[in-house]
């Protein structure tokens, strides 16, 4: 229930906040005044230092990350990822159009693009987004600045660069405005490339290099009462290593559009939003660093319109009803390889014509029912409807060739070896799989309600309450309800835990329904010179989508080169956790500047009901501090963040024991009107640790089977320098 906004500095905020800012943003676009701390949309200068992935933006307010590629890992609200975690790019949602989710939300936005970002982690309202259970992320480009002048006249505008020595990144950002009194035109760009990191003992972390190009074009104009703003956006990623995949990223080509309307009336206001977004995708193999042959492809689509209205029902209270729709359809195909037995003569069609369909209303009250008490309540209702194609395998004419063997996948373009394989027994039979597929029901609809309660008491000027409740739904997505291979091959493409295990789809899989509750207590002093929040949260879920082992195989015929066979199915399961979270300025001084100290501890807990087993990639213990010093144009910081040894893992999924590890990193920014320099060193002691929530490094498995599947490094020391200039 805590929500954080960030800008340029971070922020602690309460749900008011949020509400605060949401029911006011048309205001605030229409006469481009910031709303105290809420929304800032970035009119000071010399801050697009951030380049590249928005993951340094969003740790700070308690995203955590699971790792996949270099342009931009699976963000953790809670202990839930993936699809439970709502990401709205400038309201917009857009679907990872990927068996691997290879191409999530944030991967289609650069850090020097975002001009705000929110978090409501746990218990979010309706408003905020439906079909999720973890909370809603929203990261937001869209901010018009206009001038005083009538003509339509140069602006702003900056360029920015980065370089890191841990990965040989080089990073540029670039944006230009054109403005008048009525008219806003603003460029933004950005440009990203890295070699294959190096962890702390000096070895590179194979198959993590990726190149990557964002770009946007957005027109904006307004009235007194009104605003229009048309976004264009495209992005151009050649190559992206996943280490912790089978296959990596050879291409992806993506362009949308999105177009916003707002309008202020006496007693209400209008928004309404268009969003178009189209991608090209294909994986395959493109460096000596993880090598092969087997092409796969998608073509996916999102539509969605979005309507808002909010109605003043007093000074004190208002009402504000919705309705969404959303369209999201995928084709994802394999093509056949000419000469192959195993994998041709036909392509290999994995979703066929897949559509995900969803319709949305909701209504929310909110009202400030005396000086120390806030209240907002809200219900969602949506259908969500889920349909696919009929499907094929390689060859519908012969049984699947067995590839339970995955050495033989170290080399795709070897096809004397492949066709080696023996014959599979029915189990792993694709074709039979795919004519009982073909046979079986591929549209489902499901009904969900959404609810929940936010409760703001102000106890003094200095102790303030907040509490939530929440029932929260999730429908399943196209890949956990209709993946339906089951050879080893096939499965292992599916799945984005990066564990080296196989996935196979489940079409009676049920809706994931949350019940949470969460607490927040906030206490600063009469001099505001430290503020204190603490934080603890419980979420039941009934029908969590987890995974049962169906077989295992072994690729290499080792000890530690096992895995499983795994399909999607319904269980129940408990989430809980607390953060405390510690803001104080500790010294202040004419020569020695103004110091900050920031610290914060985080502890998550899952488990299913059935067996007590931990669910997969919670993250352990984990604290951080911060020292930070301003004097003059200079700001420095030093942090120290320390995680604790994981040992609740995931047995199903083979998920690996983690160590413990402690990061120191180092930074200095310095500041002369238009320009801004930026030193920093990352991890000053150069320590090896392995992510508790990267999965495992199948690229280093197929270089050297002999360390079985070890569990992906996290990066070495890095000299990081930057500079933005502002003109």
């Amino acid at each position: 229930m805590v929500y954080k906004s960030k800008t340029q500095k971070t922020y602690l905020l309460t749900p008011v906040a949020f509400f605060i800012s949401s029911v006011l943003s048309p205001l605030a676009f229409a006469d481009d005044t910031p709303l105290e701390v809420i929304e800032v949309h970035g009119h000071a200068q010399n801050k697009h230092l951030a380049l590249g992935s928005s993951e340094s933006l969003l740790s700070d307010l308690g995203v955590d990350f699971s790792a996949a590629g270099g342009v931009s890992n699976l963000p953790v609200l809670n202990g839930l990822m993936g699809d439970r975690v709502k990401v709205l790019i400038d309201g917009a949602d857009v679907t990872a159009a990927c068996a691997n989710h290879m191409n999530p939300p944030l991967s289609y936005i650069s850090a020097n693009q975002i001009t705000s970002y929110n978090v409501v982690a746990g218990v979010s309202p309706v408003s905020a987004g439906g079909d999720n259970i973890a909370g809603v992320i929203s990261v937001n480009s869209i901010s018009p600045q206009y001038s005083d002048s009538s003509e339509l006249r140069w602006h702003s505008g900056y360029v920015s660069a980065k370089y890191s020595s841990v990965d040989n990144g080089r990073k540029l950002g670039v944006g230009a405005r054109l403005a008048s009194d009525t008219f806003s035109l603003n460029y933004q760009g950005s440009f990203s490339d890295a070699d294959s990191y190096e962890d702390g003992n000096g070895d590179v972390v194979l198959d993590t290099l990726y190149r990557a190009q964002n770009h946007s074009l957005t027109a904006a104009m307004r009235d007194d009462k009104q605003q229009l703003v048309i976004k264009l956006t495209h992005q151009k990623i050649p190559y992206q290593g996943f280490a912790n995949q089978y296959m990596d990223m050879t291409d992806n080509t993506s362009y949308g559009a999105i177009a916003q309307y707002k309008r202020s009336f006496e007693n209400s206001e209008l928004e309404g939003q268009v969003n178009w977004h189209s991608v090209k995708h294909e994986m395959g193999f493109f460096s000596e660093e993880k090598t092969g042959m087997m092409p796969m492809k998608t073509d996916a689509q999102d539509i969605s319109t979005q309507l808002k209205w909010r109605i003043a029902l007093d000074k004190n209270s208002s009402i504000l009803l919705g309705q969404e729709y959303y369209n999201y359809s995928i084709d994802d195909w394999w093509p056949g390889i000419e000469g192959s037995t195993m994998m041709g003569p036909d392509d290999y069609v994995n979703v066929n014509n897949g559509k995900r369909e969803r319709i949305a209303a909701f209504a929310e009250f909110e009202s400030q029912i005396n000086t120390k008490l806030w209240l907002n309540a809200g219900v969602r209702i949506e259908s969500i409807n889920t349909h696919v194609g009929e499907v094929q395998s390689y060859n519908d004419d012969m049984s699947m060739m067995d590839m339970d063997d995955m050495d033989d996948m170290d080399d795709m373009s070897d096809m004397s070896s492949m066709e080696s394989m023996t014959m599979s027994d029915t189990s792993t039979d694709n074709t039979i799989a795919v004519e009982n597929f073909n046979a079986g029901d591929r549209d489902k609809t499901d009904t969900i309600v959404d609810a929940n309660l936010l409760i703001n008491y102000q106890i003094t000027n200095y102790d303030e309450l907040q509490f939530g409740l929440a029932r929260k739904n999730r429908a399943p997505n196209l890949y956990e309800r209709y993946s339906w291979g089951v050879s080893t091959m096939a499965t292992t493409m599916i799945g984005w835990y990066g564990d080296g295990n196989g996935y196979i789809g489940n079409p009676d899989l049920d809706v994931e329904t949350a019940h949470t509750i969460s607490a927040t207590y906030i206490k600063s002093a009469k001099d505001d010179r430290w503020r204190l929040s603490t934080n603890v949260w419980y979420t039941d879920v009934n029908d969590y989508i987890d995974a049962d082992s169906v077989r295992s195989f072994n690729s290499y015929d080792l000890d530690n080169t096992a895995r499983n066979i795994l399909q999607f199915t319904n269980v129940d399961a408990i989430l809980y956790g607390a953060k405390v979270d510690l803001t104080a300025n500790i010294y202040e001084s004419k020569n020695l500047g103004n110091w900050q100290l920031h610290a914060n501890v985080t502890n998550t807990r899952g488990k299913r009901d059935d067996t007590n087993q931990p669910l997969y990639q919670i993250k352990p213990l984990q604290t951080q501090l911060d020292i930070s010093q301003q004097i003059g144009r200079f700001e420095n910081v030093l942090s120290w963040q320390w995680v604790d040894t994981k040992s609740r893992v995931d047995n199903n999924r083979f998920e690996n024991q983690t160590g413990s590890y402690s990061l120191v990193n180092l930074s200095s920014k310095a500041t002369w009107n238009a320009l801004t320099l930026n030193a920093e060193i990352s991890n000053v002691f150069d320590e090896y640790y392995q992510l508790p929530l990267g999965g495992v490094s199948i690229a280093a498995l197929k270089q050297d089977s002999s360390n079985g599947f070890e569990q992906l490094a996290g990066q070495g020391r890095s000299f990081n320098i930057s500079a933005s200039y502002a003109f």
